[in-house]
């Protein structure tokens, strides 16, 4: 299975990145990146900005590849590969959950919730990324 996934940081010292919170299994109700499924015909670099806007009605223009993630067992579901894109914005905008999410919110990077799947550390290469100038 191929997924997207994207980490948003805002600028700032600490700064806080967006979540979502799941509707759906596996991990509902749990705290995640937003991101999902791409769908057959669509390019990654497509399926990201739309997971993102489906999820938390946030659109953002400047993706950057983070990198890919395919560690087996990183989704109870099946082996999946997540291609992940990180992007920096000035300040927290306004966010709601929808679509596949229940909600939406900004956390500071250092104090979060529980995270689903491999998240935690896809948000930590994410945090180095974004110290590296």
């Amino acid at each position: 299975m191929l997924t997207v996934d994207v980490v948003v940081l805002t600028a700032g010292e600490p700064p806080e990145v967006l979540l979502i919170q799941r509707r759906n299994p596996p991990f509902e109700g749990r705290w995640a990146l937003p991101g999902g499924f791409v769908e057959e015909r669509e390019q990654v670099a497509s399926a990201a900005p739309r997971e993102l806007a489906e999820e938390t009605g946030l659109k953002v223009a400047g993706l950057d590849l983070l990198g890919v993630y395919d560690t087996p067992g990183r989704d109870p579901r099946g082996w999946t590969v997540s291609v992940v894109y990180l992007a920096r914005v000035d300040r927290r905008e306004a966010v709601a959950g929808a679509d596949d999410a229940r909600d939406a919110r900004w956390f500071p990077a250092e104090d979060l919730p529980d995270l689903a799947f491999d998240h935690r550390l896809i948000l930590a290469d994410a945090l180095a990324a974004a110290r590296t100038p």
